[in-house]
């Protein structure tokens, strides 16, 4: 094993000791590297992350849910989009941590940076807090543009995980996540869902008949993206986000492992996070449009 590896190893028993779940990455990437469901498969095993990390230099993915994590990631910003996009006499755009800082402020709080932090290859930062409540959603610029949240069916890429040559790299000082201070945990609870799950008007023989049918639909989507090549990946994952869409909008499917088995499905194609999520909110949010009828 080259030191490289050895590090990554470390890495990823350091984070299970921790009690967190965790599971491989693509080496030198962020989807999963697993053929199954890495909700399913993450672990707080330090046998089973010896005999994954002993194979490949597997970056490393941490479930947040089992974890009991709630994970703020914040990103800088590229350009200036609209006014808002920068501070009063500011000459550069307003990142993720200033508006997370701005958003403390208009609470009468202080930034809450007392926690586990880790620097991120891109340049940005994620905020490591404890949490049992388990109310917390996964969201995408909801709090504010560049702030994203990770918390039950989310993972984030683990301190010591390398991009592009670029390690993500725990702050030295604060060792263990602090407790999610209580006005963060209010706004992320209170973040508006995907997309909302109307009650099914259906008798009961159709319901059930229905239901079979949207998690076979389910199945097979995310089968079909997650093998969609080059060239074709974005266009098969915005179809299958419009087809599952029309689905959880008649009441069929549930909103969260829709979205979530998409993304994964979408990383292990190879298409990066982000532009997975913007493809599955949009074709999402246009299937909510047109319920399926069953």
């Amino acid at each position: 094993m080259t030191r490289a590896d050895s590090v990554l190893l470390r890495s990823a028993l350091d984070a299970v000791l921790r009690g967190w779940h965790v599971f491989p990455c693509a080496v030198g990437g962020k989807r999963p590297a697993l053929r199954g469901n890495w909700q399913e498969l993450a672990t707080a095993s330090p046998d089973q992350v010896r005999d994954w990390w002993s194979q490949a230099p597997y970056n490393i993915g941490i479930a947040c849910g089992p974890s009991r994590l709630v994970v703020i990631d914040l990103d800088l910003a590229r350009d200036v989009t609209g006014d808002d996009d920068l501070a009063d006499g500011a000459l550069f755009p307003l990142s993720g941590a200033d508006r997370l800082s701005r958003l403390a402020r208009e609470h009468g709080e202080r930034y809450p940076g007392g926690t586990y932090v880790v620097d991120t290859p891109s340049g940005g930062c994620h905020l490591y807090f404890s949490a049992a409540d388990g109310r917390a959603r996964n969201s995408a610029g909801v709090l504010g543009p560049h702030i994203d949240v990770r918390a039950g069916g989310g993972y984030v890429v683990g301190a010591g995980s390398r991009i592009g040559g670029q390690a993500y790299t725990a702050r030295n000082g604060v060792r263990e996540p602090a407790p999610l201070p209580s006005w963060l945990g209010r706004l992320v609870a209170e973040a508006p869902a995907a997309l909302p799950v109307p009650a099914p008007r259906l008798p009961v023989a159709d319901l059930a008949q229905g239901r079979a049918y949207a998690m076979a639909a389910l199945r097979a989507e995310t089968s079909r993206v997650a093998a969609a090549v080059p060239g074709t990946r974005n266009d098969t994952l915005n179809r299958a986000a419009f087809s599952l869409g029309q689905l959880v909008a008649a009441g069929l499917l549930p909103p969260v492992p829709v979205i979530t088995g998409l993304i994964s499905a979408a990383m292990y194609a190879g298409l990066p996070e982000e532009e997975a999520v913007r493809t599955v909110r949009s074709g999402m949010t246009g299937g909510a449009r047109k319920p399926r009828s069953w």
